[in-house]
């Protein structure tokens, strides 16, 4: 079973291929949230998988507010006190500090433990301060083609159940990861900023694809109304580009998954 959070498809993308290699079932973390279900059981020998991008060099807090309140149950069959073999794979435009540290800290704490994860280089999706930019769409070409190279390497070893952790933290990761990403938690993810120009033409895509279903449309207009984890979902799949975060996204363009 795969629990997978995305919200401009690059971490979907993962998560179906991996799901397509081992023959698993996926389940969409919001749709999980919204309908309480946080018990789940697992047959003899399944895996247990979570897939989802890298915020500030950390898991999405809805992700590990979502792994906080999980309980597993192990089929009967493997004995009392089995733990399944559980990984992750994360997605990033460049690198993640110290997600998995952090994620596997989140798992022990509920009385898992960790057995492989890994890090998978997609677009840009965060362009909503000063400094952030999308890929040029050659860059963001070779990074889905090695993204393919990557999961078709890494996934016979999920199979296979091999324990393996293969993460790009990049440079100053405690400093990205424990100082920078609070921050970000706190300040970065109110969607106050969000406004939707003259160029609206009302037809609603914001609010189909927003995961949190934090968005409704409002005299013709999307309003946001304070649940957001700062996908930018909204923003990048608005096909007139009419939305805007403040003056952060001005001119820099959209990105999300096509296949």
């Amino acid at each position: 079973m795969i629990f997978y959070f995305s919200g401009c498809g690059n971490s979907k993308h993962v998560a179906e291929t991996i799901a397509a290699g081992l023959n698993d079932t996926l389940v969409f973390i919001p749709d999980a949230v919204r309908e309480n279900r946080y018990e789940y059981e697992l047959a003899e020998g399944e895996r247990l998988g979570f897939v989802f991008p890298v915020y500030s060099w950390a898991p999405p807090k809805l992700v590990l507010d979502f792994v906080e309140k999980m309980t597993v149950k192990v089929g009967p069959s493997t004995g009392s006190g089995t733990l399944p073999y559980t990984y992750f794979a994360c997605t990033c435009g460049d690198n993640c500090g110290h997600t998995e540290k952090v994620f596997r800290k989140a798992v022990e704490d509920i009385g898992w433990s960790l057995s492989a994860c890994f890090s998978v280089q997609m677009p840009e999706t965060y362009i909503g301060m000063a400094g952030f930019k999308l890929d040029t769409e050659k860059n963001a070409q070779l990074k889905i083609e090695r993204a393919d190279g990557v999961l078709t390497r890494n996934i016979p070893r999920l199979l296979n159940k091999e324990c393996f952790s293969e993460i790009v933290k990049g440079s100053l990761p405690w400093l990205k990861t424990y100082l920078v990403n609070p921050g970000f938690n706190s300040y970065a993810t109110d969607d106050k900023k969000y406004i939707s120009t003259d160029k609206c033409i009302s037809c609603g895509k914001c609010v189909e694809v927003c995961p949190l279903q934090n968005v409704t449309l409002e005299d013709g207009h999307p309003k946001w109304n304070g649940n957001c984890t700062m996908c930018m979902a909204c923003y990048h799949h608005c096909p007139v580009n009419a939305i805007q975060y403040g003056k952060g996204t001005v001119g820099k363009g959209q990105y999300y998954f096509k296949g």
